[in-house]
């Protein structure tokens, strides 16, 4: 089973998703968007980019 964008409104009415595994686990939360049209078409960007992504390590911070 594939994972899945699970659509929902947080409780300041804004549109976000959450990227779930196909155990359950979430494995990615989305930005929050004004429309729901919005948070689509970040989604079908995502979709788009996703196979082109590279892995990079982050630089360790400093303190």
């Amino acid at each position: 089973m594939a994972g899945k964008f699970e659509l929902y409104t947080d409780e300041s009415g804004m549109h976000r998703f959450r990227l779930k595994a196909s155990n359950g686990a979430v494995v990615v939360v989305g930005d929050a968007h004004e429309t729901k049209e919005q948070l689509l078409k970040n989604i079908e960007s995502l979709r788009k980019l996703a196979p082109y992504a590279e892995v990079r390590e982050a630089a360790a911070a400093q303190g």
